[in-house]
C-alpha cells in the first residue's frame, strides 16, 4: 500500500489517483538568481515522488511553473518584484534575467538526475489564461476590483485557512499589508495594476498590469492537468500563504476541491541555521564542485534524511556522504561479477522491505539501509541485479568508466577517512603519518577547502 502524508488532512493516507494517470503539480523556481542547494531539495523531493510512483506502476502527467514575473519579496503581496530587483542589479531586462537563470536551473536538475515534470511552463507564456482565470473569479463574485488591481475576497471561501492555519494565526505570525481598499487584510492580489514605468506589464480588462504570484500556479495547473490534481508539492514555506491562496482561487473557480494530496518538504539548514539568499549563507552546486564534490554526492546526501524533517548541511556531512557513496558503488560493482546465488526467499524479502520503505511516505533513509544490508551479502550477481532494480528510485550512476573513485581500494578509503577524522580532531601528526602511508601505497590525497579527493599516483 502506497501512503503519503497529506498536509491538508495532517495525516498519512493511502494514495489512490482519481484517473488513469497521476496528475501532479510542483511549484517551480523563481528565476531571479542562482538556485542554491536548499532550493534543490524541493526538486529532489519531486524526483523522489515521481520515481516512487513509477516504481509502483503509475503513469504521471506532471506540470511545473517557472516564475518569471510577479513574485514579490513577500508572499503576502508586499515588497518589490524579485525579477525587477534582479533586473536593476544586473542591468538586464527581466526576460534576459529569466532566460539566464532558467538555463542554470535546468543544468542543475540535469546534474542531479532529477526526473522533471512533463510540462514546464513560464508564467509569462500564460498571461491570457491568467486573465481568463481572474475574470472567472470576478464573474462568480469571489473577487473585487480596487484602484490597485483585482483582489480575491477570502470571506467568500469558508475553507480558507484549512491548510496553513486560520487567518488570525497567520496574522500573528507575519506582517500583512494594510490597504484601505481591501475588504480584509488577508485578501490577496490576482492582478496588479502597473504604473507606466513598470517594466513587465500586459493589457487586461482592468488596464495595464501584471499577475499576482499565486494565480500563475492555479492557472498552469488548470491548463495542463485539468480541474482535478492528485498531488501538489512545494516547500513548507509555501504552505501558509501561497498554497492556501491557490486552494481558495482554484476551488472557487471550479466549484469543488481541486487538489487531493498536498505534500511539503522541509528546509535544508546550514550549520543548523536557516539557509537563504537574504542571509547570504547559501551554496550552489557549483560551489560544491569547486570544493571537490559532485552533484551525485549531494544527491546521496539528500537520502540521509526524511523529506519532512529539516536536514542540516555541513561540508563534513557531505564528505561523509561522498565516502559512503564511494564505498556503496565499489560494493555494487564487486557484486556485478559475483558467483554466489541469493535465494529466492532472500530476494523477495529485500524487495518487500525496500518497497515497504519507499511506500511508507518515501522513507529513503530506511530504503538506503535496506540497500546497504543487501550489499553485505556474499558477492552475487543477484545482489547487483536487485540494486539495479532499486536504482530506479536511487537514480545513481554505477558505470565504472564514469566513476573513477569506485576503483579506490577500501583499505585506502579507510586510511583517508581516518586521516580526515584526525584533521578534524587537530591531531596533525597522526594525519601526516596517515598521508605518508597512503603515499607509500601508491595514492595521494588532494585536500580541498572542506574535503579531499583520492588519486592514484
Amino acid at each position: 500500500m502506497l501512503k503519503f502524508f497529506n498536509s491538508l488532512t495532517r495525516k498519512k493516507e493511502e494514495f489512490v489517483p482519481k484517473g488513469d494517470k497521476v496528475k501532479m503539480y510542483s511549484c517551480g523556481p523563481t528565476v531571479y538568481s542562482y538556485p542554491h542547494i536548499g532550493n534543490m531539495r524541493a526538486y529532489l523531493f519531486v524526483d523522489n515522488i515521481r520515481r516512487v510512483l513509477k516504481y509502483n506502476g503509475f503513469e504521471i502527467d506532471g506540470a511545473m511553473n517557472i516564475t518569471d514575473v510577479g513574485h514579490l519579496t513577500s508572499d503576502a503581496d508586499e515588497g518589490e518584484d524579485k525579477m525587477l530587483v534582479a533586473s536593476a542589479r544586473e542591468n538586464k531586462t527581466p526576460f534576459e534575467i529569466a532566460k539566464f537563470y532558467t538555463n542554470i536551473f535546468m543544468e542543475d536538475v540535469k546534474k542531479l538526475n532529477i526526473d522533471l515534470p512533463e510540462h514546464i511552463c513560464p508564467a509569462t507564456t500564460v498571461i491570457n489564461e491568467i486573465i481568463e482565470f481572474v475574470k472567472g473569479l470576478l464573474d462568480n463574485g469571489y473577487a473585487y476590483l480596487t484602484s490597485k488591481g483585482v483582489y480575491f475576497d477570502i470571506s467568500k471561501f469558508s475553507a480558507y485557512g484549512s491548510l496553513g492555519g486560520s487567518v488570525d494565526q497567520k496574522r500573528a505570525g507575519a506582517r500583512i499589508e494594510v490597504d484601505d481598499e481591501k475588504r480584509h487584510p488577508a485578501d490577496f492580489a490576482l492582478w496588479i495594476k502597473a504604473p507606466k514605468e513598470h517594466i513587465m506589464q500586459w493589457e487586461s480588462p482592468w488596464g495595464m498590469g501584471y499577475p499576482g504570484w499565486h494565480i500563475e500556479c492555479s492557472t498552469i495547473g488548470k491548463k495542463f492537468l485539468g480541474e482535478y490534481i492528485d498531488i501538489h508539492t512545494g516547500g513548507v514555506d509555501h504552505k501558509t500563504i501561497h498554497h492556501e491562496n491557490e486552494i481558495a482561487q482554484s476551488d472557487c473557480l471550479e466549484g469543488h476541491k481541486v487538489v487531493h494530496f498536498w505534500m511539503h518538504n522541509e528546509f535544508l539548514q546550514i550549520d543548523s541555521g536557516k539557509m537563504s539568499k537574504s542571509l547570504n549563507n547559501t551554496f550552489t552546486l557549483a560551489d560544491l564542485e569547486k570544493n571537490g564534490f559532485s552533484s551525485e554526492d549531494f544527491r546521496y546526501f539528500y537520502f540521509g534524511a526524511h523529506y519532512s524533517k529539516q536536514q542540516n548541511f555541513t561540508y563534513n556531512a557531505l564528505t561523509s556522504a561522498r565516502n559512503s557513496l564511494i564505498n556503496f558503488k565499489k560494493a555494487v560493482n564487486e557484486h556485478k561479477k559475483g558467483q554466489c546465488k541469493l535465494s529466492q526467499d532472500k530476494i523477495e524479502d529485500y524487495e518487500n522491505k525496500f518497497l515497504e520503505a519507499i511506500n511508507d511516505d518515501l522513507n529513503m533513509p530506511v530504503a538506503l539501509a535496506v540497500c546497504q544490508k543487501l550489499l553485505k551479502e556474499e558477492k552475487s550477481k543477484d545482489v547487483y541485479d536487485l540494486i539495479m532494480k532499486f536504482n530506479q528510485i536511487l537514480g545513481l550512476n554505477f558505470d565504472e568508466n564514469k566513476n573513477d573513485n569506485i576503483e579506490t581500494p577500501s583499505e585506502i578509503l579507510e586510511l583517508a577517512n581516518q586521516r580526515w577524522q584526525a584533521k578534524q580532531e587537530r591531531d596533525f601528526n597522526k594525519a601526516d603519518n596517515l598521508r605518508k602511508i597512503i603515499l607509500e601505497k601508491g595514492y595521494k590525497i588532494l585536500d580541498t577547502k572542506e574535503g579531499f579527493n583520492i588519486e592514484k599516483i
